[in-house]
């Protein structure tokens, strides 16, 4: 049913609670497949302060499909790399990544100003005709009547109005205090790693000559991070003592102590406070993802430290990962219970990462002199064990889990639940720019004209790749003659069945 269709009495199909990064992601996502919906935020127009700075090339190839890539280039910055330094500022291990592009054809690290990249966001969104915004809008409730209709109860926070609107399915994008778990009582476990930090955020036309890579700290007393997010912005992150508050860093020259071995010889009047705020940062899981026709995603579904910077990409993940999904069961191509998959696949994924965030953060803040010492001993020399320094500085997350639609991996080398890499298939034309947004079945073997015949008929692409392409190398390299790709560039199944794996496609009609 599209919107000249619906009464006022039919409810909306997908209501998005939050109109972040994660939520205006899923809207775009979902007017991309003609699927109405309607985002509710509580803020009047884009969050002015910068949180996240990083996404992976994983990510910028989601921008991309949104249809801001260009945009979002013009804005960013890739990263060189990573530098760990001690408490002197002496660099005493390096991973640089000058240059390098990732499979997906994107930079493997980008930094970024988040306001910016939710402004290129909410002006793209625009283009989805399906997809309504109403801002300024504080949503109090979200629940369901048992008959596959869910209520949202909010407030106009310049009237005071009370309203409700019904919907299909809910997406709680709502962050950390998310209104949405907890009108579904869900919980969040916690995995144990809290930390104050202070994050600063300073503009300055003034160059500080800094090597162009984020720069760790490795200091138990006083870890720090600073890396270039804009032509004229810096962001530094440093651990609070016992004590200490933002309040306490409220000016440049308050700071100056802190980001001085950066800013040496540039005068005060230079340097502009953008930002000062504490954070803690924590590692939490909610419990459960779904209940009945309501989901959370973002930061109400999971918090991560940001030493790996997957915080942000967590989140657009869980939309790539959910939104295909549902607009196949608006659209009576899939059944609902493939919206169990969601947090089948998303929830491990999301864990392994909070877990190697932990790792990383505890590795490089904690340990006292033991710990530095140990830095000092391993880091250097990490990049001299064969095929390590390429996977220190790889951006490629876990594979999903085996789901319904994720098929079982079986051998190590199993593509199943990898993603599909956005491989050169031509001079300037890559796989994501053949492809429409639903199943591809990449090939390396010529198919019948039935096997054609029915992946056409269930809406599945055919791509052919030819000996010698990188795609053929990928499928030779996971042992595989083909693969099924799914719209969110993950493969749900691939081996050397080339029947088997057309029998397997599942009907996905995209417009």
């Amino acid at each position: 049913m599209n919107r000249s269709q619906r009464t006022s009495a039919d409810p909306i199909p997908v209501v998005i609670v939050g109109a972040g990064p994660v939520g205006v992601t899923a809207a775009t996502l979902l007017g991309q497949y003609g699927v109405d919906c309607l985002l509710l935020d509580r803020w009047d127009g884009v969050y002015p302060q910068p949180r996240a700075v990083h996404l992976d090339d994983e990510i910028y190839r989601v921008l991309v499909r949104l249809g801001v890539g260009e945009q979002f280039a013009a804005v960013s910055r890739p990263t060189r790399g990573l530098q760990l330094t001690d408490r002197n500022h002496r660099a005493f291990a390096v991973f640089d990544r000058a240059g390098d592009h990732g499979r997906h054809g994107h930079p493997r690290a980008t930094l970024f100003d988040q306001p910016e990249l939710e402004h290129l966001l909410r002006t793209n969104l625009k283009d989805q005709t399906t997809v309504g915004l109403r801002e300024n809008v504080e949503v109090t409730d979200v629940a369901q009547d048992g008959q596959g209709r869910v209520r949202v109860d909010f407030t106009d926070r310049l009237t005071g109005e009370h309203e409700s609107v019904l919907a299909t399915y809910v997406l709680g994008c709502d962050g950390a205090n998310s209104v949405v778990r907890t009108a579904i009582g869900a919980t969040l476990e916690d995995l144990e790693f809290e930390q104050r930090w202070l994050v600063i955020d300073v503009a300055s036309m003034v160059e500080l000559d800094q090597w162009d890579g984020v720069h760790q700290v490795c200091d138990p007393q006083r870890a720090a991070t600073y890396m270039r997010i804009g032509d004229s912005r810096y962001r530094w992150e440093f651990r609070l003592l016992e004590g200490e508050t933002a309040a306490d860093f409220e000016t440049i020259e308050a700071l100056r102590p802190l980001i001085g071995p950066w800013v040496e010889g540039i005068p005060c009047d230079k340097l502009e406070l953008a930002r000062v705020a504490e954070y803690n940062f924590r590692a939490q899981l909610a419990d459960r993802w779904r209940d009945r026709n309501v989901f959370l995603l973002g930061d109400a579904a999971h918090l991560t430290p940001p030493f790996i910077g997957q915080g942000l990409c967590a989140g657009v993940r869980d939309s790539m990962n959910l939104s295909w999904k549902i607009a196949g069961v608006l659209s009576g191509d899939l059944p609902d219970s493939m919206l169990d998959t969601y947090e089948v696949e998303r929830k491990p994924h999301a864990r392994a990462l909070i877990q190697l965030a932990k790792l990383i953060g505890v590795s490089m803040t904690q340990g006292g002199r033991a710990g530095d010492l140990l830095r000092r001993a391993i880091a250097p020399r990490l990049h001299w064990i064969p095929g390590l320094r390429d996977r220190l500085l790889d951006s490629e997350t876990p594979p999903l889990r085996r789901s319904a639609l994720v098929e079982g991996r079986g051998l190590r080398k199993s593509l199943n639940g990898r993603l599909c890499p956005n491989a050169l298939l031509a001079d300037d034309i890559r796989y994501d720019d053949m492809t429409r947004g639903g199943f591809v079945f990449v090939t390396a073997v010529p198919l019948s004209l039935q096997q054609r015949a029915l992946l056409a008929d269930r809406g599945t692409d055919v791509l052919e790749v030819e000996p010698g392409s990188p795609l053929y190398k990928w499928l030779a390299d996971g042992n595989a003659a083909a693969a099924l790709v799914r719209p969110d560039f993950t493969v749900l199944r691939a081996g050397r069945d080339v029947a088997g794996l057309c029998a397997a496609a599942p009907r996905f009609l995209v417009a």
